[in-house]
């Protein structure tokens, strides 16, 4: 048994790397087809190209995505272009569902801060293996719920004392992986995020299936 786990996980690991190869020479990004995301937005002034941008890419990679929000209303956007009409409630999230959860940022995003069911949400993904992210202000969130202690993350510039407050190592970067936490500083970093979520998705199924 031993021995076939071995053979499975160098399998595994030829497979990893053909698909990486082909992506770095090819500039694509690999496929997470049948990957299931759950966004979080805030019921009002989420930021647009925070949501956008990632779910565009998460999209085409071949994830399925959901909205959820502390509402079923549509949600507006901080530049009133967009409204989004969220598919679950927060509150009814069952994390084992998705494969990844992310909170976009925007101004609005503060009503999850100290929301206990978002820090439910983000621990029971962290500890349930999960891809978490967060971008712009969101990262707060994850900081306040307990995960990013000790852990290298960035955040919306401004914000940057909460997170070393909660004993958080704050980079500065645009994004920032630390496992399978991904965090962003804001919309001018939405594309390397989306991308990121989408590497790290398909890599965490490689090291899913060969777990022992």
């Amino acid at each position: 048994m031993k021995k076939a786990s071995v053979i499975l996980t160098v399998l595994f690991s030829l497979l990893v790397l053909g698909a990486l190869t082909e992506q770095a020479q090819g500039e694509k990004l690999p496929s997470i087809k049948g990957s299931k995301v759950l966004m979080v937005i805030a019921s009002k002034d989420f930021r647009l190209e925070e949501y956008k941008i990632p779910r565009e890419i998460l999209e085409r990679q071949g994830a399925k995505v959901k909205v959820a929000s502390s509402r079923l209303s549509p949600s507006v956007d901080m530049s009133g272009k967009m409204k989004v009409k969220p598919n679950i409630l927060l509150k009814k999230v069952k994390v084992k569902d998705y494969d990844a959860i992310i909170f976009v940022g925007g101004k609005g995003a503060q009503e999850y801060w100290n929301d206990s069911k978002a820090h439910s949400i983000v621990r029971e993904a962290v500890k349930e293996g999960k891809i978490l992210g967060a971008i712009c202000i969101a990262p707060v969130i994850l900081a306040r719920a307990g995960v990013l202690k000790d852990k290298r993350a960035t955040v919306w510039t401004g914000c940057a004392q909460e997170l070393k407050e909660k004993g958080v190592e704050y980079t500065g970067k645009d994004v920032e992986v630390a496992g399978r936490i991904i965090t962003a500083n804001g919309p001018s970093a939405a594309k390397w995020f989306g991308e990121a979520l989408v590497e790290k998705i398909f890599l965490s199924k490689f090291q899913d299936v060969i777990k022992p």
